[in-house]
């Protein structure tokens, strides 16, 4: 079951992107005890995200827009986020 963090990272990415695949990965485990770790078991997430809203963006244009949908949660909430945002039809 996702934490309560996860649940918010889904939630503001399915209501901002509407998209067609969605996975939230909670990578804190594999990063127990090291920096940023924060106690939490929510400190390290990967975002892997399809949607038509990034057709004709850059890959940084992408992980800007993915980073302001979520507001404080990146560097504030999270200690590191991994972004994968694709349009439909990327190759993969």
């Amino acid at each position: 079951m996702a934490g309560p963090l996860a649940q918010e990272i889904e939630n503001r990415l399915r209501e901002a992107f509407a998209p067609s695949d969605l996975a939230v990965i909670n990578d804190s485990a594999r990063h127990h005890g090291h920096a940023g770790d924060d106690g939490s078991g929510e400190s390290h997430f990967t975002v892997v995200i399809e949607s038509a809203a990034f057709a004709g963006k850059t890959r940084l244009d992408r992980q800007r827009m993915v980073n302001e949908a979520l507001g404080d949660i990146p560097g504030q909430r999270v200690h590191a986020l991994a972004i994968r945002a694709i349009a439909p039809g990327d190759a993969s």
